[in-house]
Formats: C-alpha cells, sequence, structure tokens
C-alpha cells in the first residue's frame, strides 16, 4: 500500500510533466498498436447491446415505450427482485405475445423480400449469360471445366462464397481456407440441381430463389424468403458408385 501511495503522490508532484510525457508516448514502427481501453460505462452499454442483440429485440419492434417498460423489467432482475407477475402464470401468455411480435415480423420481411427477389430476377433476365430452368434456378457458368458432371448421389469438394442480394456475405469456405465437402443430395435443392450443370474444374454463379433455398425459415445469417447467390468452385467429384469387387481366386479341382 505505501508504495502505490508514494507512485501516486510521485506522479502528482510532477503535474504537467508527467501529462506531456504521456501525450508523446508513440507506437514505434514493429510495436503493436496498443489495446483500446474503455470505461465502465461504455462497457456496461456495450453489454446491454450485446443482450438485445442475443435476445433478438430488433425482431419484436419495440416501441419507445415498450423499451421503457422492458427496461424496467431488467432493472428490477438487477436488483434482484422477484419477477412481478409471478412467470409461472404469465408465462404462457408471454410466449404468446412474443411469437405474435415475431410473426408479424418475419411477414413483413417476406413481403419486402419478394419485391425485392422479383425486381431482382427480372432484371436478371437481361443477362444472355444466366440459364434459368423451370424450378426457377438460374444459373451462369463462368469457367467450363474439363471433367464430368456430378450425379446427385456424388460427393462433391466444392470452394464456395454465399451472398444475399445486397452484397452481404452470409458464408464462405474460402474465408475459412477450408473446401467444403459433401453428398450432393443433401443440400438445399438449388445446390442439388445447380451444382449439376457444372463439370469438374469448372466455376458456376447459382441464382437460387428461396423456394429453392431456405424458403420463409431463412438460415443463421439468411432472413425469411431470402435469394441466396452462391459463386462455386467444383474442385473433385466423388462417385457414390462403389468398386466392382475384385474376383475370387480360381480353387484348385
Amino acid at each position: 500500500m505505501k508504495l502505490k501511495l508514494l507512485a501516486t503522490l510521485s506522479i502528482l508532484a510532477l503535474g504537467p510533466v508527467a501529462l506531456r510525457v504521456q501525450a508523446q508516448q508513440v507506437t514505434l514502427p514493429g510495436q503493436p498498436a496498443p489495446a483500446p481501453t474503455f470505461t465502465d460505462t461504455q462497457l456496461v452499454e456495450e453489454f446491454g447491446w450485446f443482450i438485445g442483440k442475443r435476445v433478438g429485440l430488433t425482431e419484436l419492434e419495440f416501441s419507445e415505450a415498450d423499451l421503457d417498460t422492458l427496461l424496467r423489467g431488467i432493472r428490477a432482475a438487477a436488483m434482484g427482485k422477484d419477477s412481478p407477475y409471478e412467470l409461472e402464470k404469465i408465462g404462457p401468455a408471454m410466449d404468446e405475445f412474443m411469437q405474435k411480435r415475431q410473426g408479424a415480423y418475419l411477414a413483413k420481411l417476406k413481403t419486402k423480400n419478394e419485391g425485392a427477389n422479383a425486381a431482382y430476377f427480372a432484371k436478371l433476365k437481361e443477362n444472355k449469360a444466366v440459364v434459368a430452368l423451370p424450378s426457377g434456378l438460374h444459373y451462369e457458368i463462368i469457367k467450363q471445366g474439363d471433367g464430368t458432371t456430378p450425379r446427385p448421389t456424388d460427393t462433391v469438394k466444392v470452394h464456395y462464397v454465399g451472398t444475399l442480394l445486397d452484397g452481404t456475405e452470409f458464408d464462405s469456405s474460402i474465408k475459412r481456407n477450408e473446401p467444403a465437402e459433401f453428398p450432393l443430395d443433401q443440400v438445399i435443392p438449388g445446390w442439388t440441381e445447380g451444382i449439376q450443370k457444372v463439370t469438374k474444374g469448372g466455376k458456376i454463379k447459382l441464382y437460387v430463389p428461396p423456394a429453392l433455398g431456405y424458403g420463409d425459415q431463412g438460415n443463421s445469417g439468411i432472413p425469411p424468403g431470402s435469394t441466396l447467390v452462391f459463386d462455386v468452385d467444383l474442385l473433385d467429384i466423388k462417385s457414390a458408385t462403389p468398386a466392382p469387387a475384385a474376383p475370387a481366386p480360381a480353387t484348385k479341382k
């Protein structure tokens, strides 16, 4: 304790000189930049943001009044108070309330995406390199391969990048620096159909409508009713057909 006190007194005695020295500190070439520092207030605010994101507050579309009420409940819990309405009794009604709020948000999002999808595919018709299939899938061969095309029962090895219509990237094997490998009949329908259109060593661009992707449910990072765009490199094909058995050795008579 005495050492800490003496150190504090020494800094105070230096006054403006210590402050000037501190202000002149620089990061030398080759040295890592100093880690940013945050106040307790900033950390608490960020923690609140994190909680809001994790529980999906955006989807509930709370008004300012709703948020004030929500904070009143959080404050009561943080102070160790009991549930104001007995959670066991209010639980079913709260579940129904949350489902209605989320349902309304998803319905609005679906309607918005339907309009965006229609406009996108209408514009896509102008690209003569894009092929439209009866299923609704659209594709474009970016690079012709020199191998065979896969069958639905084959396992394919690919590198790919998946984006939404606004360019948001939701998945990338390239960023993971590891190709993906999976049976072609165990992925979304748009992939099962589309990857059969490209040969080994080729590259294809898939435009997958919601019905051939994740539909109205969406997926992690993919909102409901989203059209998906994939850039895929078909690296290898592993046939599901087993190799023929070797003939049995002849027996002596």
